[in-house]
């Protein structure tokens, strides 16, 4: 069995901080949307084994669950998957109980395991800009990692479903309190957030945003082939190609037989 695995990453302290108030959070409401759209498009159904990677609170794991999946799910931070935990213990008696774990996405110990991976709402996939070496090294972009681990851990021709910022909407709706670095793709915001008891305390957030080459080709290095990337909003998931004006990019791929 997979323990829980200590790691360090600057999401924990925000995570530790926002507790359930995350969930307030008007990206986190369109879970029955999201969930049901992947539902189709990774034809899952009961029985169905998924790994959620950066799980958070464990919303689309909880969601899958109660559609009869089978379901891992994984994050960096203790608070959420201690969060997770207790959610699950509210299902019903006939709803698969999932397994959560606190492991690192860059250091996932899967292997062929699993009919499909999903990562969304920048969950793993995209926080990992600012690890990036400086520039003019040649790195193994962390990102790739994670999505390497994501592919490693698909059953031959099982699928992934993973969301990712669009470099193009970061840029053209670039706010007053961002950062954009062109040269890494990184968006760099500093922003207030409220705990569960209304404390509002300020974070950084830095995010790696994509252009649709640039996926496809980290999908490639994983090896992974790459079916399908759609232009999405958070709660809105729909087979939209990839356009200007949506914040979020939503790659589906298989790897092969």
């Amino acid at each position: 069995m997979i323990e829980d695995q200590p790691s360090d990453h600057w999401f924990e302290p925000m995570a530790d901080h926002l507790g359930a108030a995350y969930l307030r959070y008007s990206f986190t409401r369109g879970t029955g949307n999201e969930v049901a759209f992947l539902a189709e498009e990774l034809d899952l159904g009961a029985g169905s084994r998924v790994l959620d990677v950066g799980c958070g609170p464990g919303r689309h794991t909880l969601a899958l669950a109660q559609r009869g999946v089978e379901v891992v799910g994984i994050d960096i931070s203790t608070r959420f998957v201690d969060l997770a935990r207790q959610a699950a213990e509210a299902l019903a008696p006939d709803v698969p109980v999932p397994t959560f774990l606190r492991l690192d996405a860059r250091e996932l110990l899967f292997d062929g395991e699993f009919d499909a991976v999903i990562s969304l709402c920048q969950g793993a996939f995209g926080l990992l800009g600012r690890d990036l070496p400086d520039a003019g090294s040649v790195p193994l972009d962390p990102d790739g990692v994670v999505l390497s681990g994501m592919a490693r851990a698909l059953r031959p021709g099982g699928r992934v479903a993973v969301s990712a910022f669009s470099a193009y909407f970061q840029v053209h709706f670039l706010e007053s309190t961002d950062t954009f670095d062109a040269d890494r793709g990184v968006n760099h915001e500093r922003t207030a957030l409220r705990s569960e008891d209304g404390i509002e305390a300020d974070f950084d957030l830095w995010t790696s945003c994509f252009t649709p080459r640039e996926l496809r080709l980290l999908a490639g290095a994983a090896g992974l082939e790459v079916e399908h990337i759609w232009s999405v909003t958070p709660g809105a998931y729909t087979q939209r190609p990839p356009d200007l004006d949506h914040p979020e990019f939503l790659v589906i791929a298989g790897r092969p037989d």
